[in-house]
């Protein structure tokens, strides 16, 4: 398989600690780690995963989404 980059969220877990990871291209790909370092491998083996699903089933492999865009909102 040919190396993919894609963009991940961490998101801090300011009450239980560590870090929660979301990938926006795939979704439903979501996994955790104690640490940063862990977390990032974490979602690599996340997406490794979900990728290698898709191709047993016969499905698309999703490319990244191109430069999202993160921001805050009042409401």
């Amino acid at each position: 398989m040919n190396a993919r980059e894609y963009t991940i969220i961490l998101e801090p877990d300011p009450d239980e600690g560590g870090f929660t990871v979301l990938v926006p291209a795939l979704p439903g790909c979501i996994t955790e780690g104690d640490t940063r370092d862990e977390a990032i491998a974490n979602a690599k083996e996340a997406i490794a995963l979900y990728i290698e699903s898709l191709l047993a089933d016969g499905q698309d492999i999703p490319v990244d989404v191109p430069d999202p865009e993160v921001l805050k909102v009042a409401v």
